[in-house]
């Protein structure tokens, strides 16, 4: 009998896992734009624990095992900030970063007054492009990191019909 993956607030605990998973992760970024400096490879334990105790983090599950990941900020504009979308290569192409993406956005909304969702992702990364824009992310602008040219999509909170019961 299998698993099932499930998405939850990361706690503290989990930063080994998501830092372990990130760097496996982002080898291929590394390698598509030919730098192993980027940041993802970069950081450390102790400015990942710091983006946990900060912002919104969310892990996918496998039992015991992170197996993909996702976090965002939320400015005093309602401005969301989403970065370091992560699914281990071994269970890509099944929609877990889609879910991951999905939960994040519900989350940000309902629980830290996001209005709007921002993200960047390298010009040349066509899975994670068409990801976002499969979720309805446009592109608003660009910028660079590095040698990384990144795309900066973004979209608006969807509203949602709230229906009351009557009394």
């Amino acid at each position: 009998m299998g698993m099932s993956v499930t998405i939850a607030t990361a706690g503290e605990d989990d930063a080994e896992q998501i830092l372990k998973l990130q760097y496996l992760c982002y080898q291929g970024e590394a390698e598509l734009y030919g730098d192993y400096s980027i940041a993802p490879l970069t950081q450390s334990l102790a400015a990942l624990r710091a983006e946990l105790a900060a912002g919104c983090v969310l892990v996918a599950r496998l039992g015991d095992e992170v197996v993909g990941s996702v976090r965002a900020s939320v400015d005093g504009d309602g401005v969301a900030t989403l970065a370091a979308l992560i699914v281990h290569p071994r269970l890509r192409r099944h929609g877990l970063g889609g879910r991951l993406l999905a939960a994040l956005e519900d989350r940000l909304a309902a629980d830290h007054a996001a209005r709007r969702f921002r993200l960047s992702v390298g010009r040349r990364s066509e899975v994670a492009l068409r990801l976002c824009r499969g979720r309805g992310y446009a592109r608003t602008g660009s910028a660079e990191a590095g040698p990384i040219k990144l795309i900066t999509l973004e979209k608006a909170v969807a509203e949602r019909a709230y229906v009351t019961a009557a009394g």
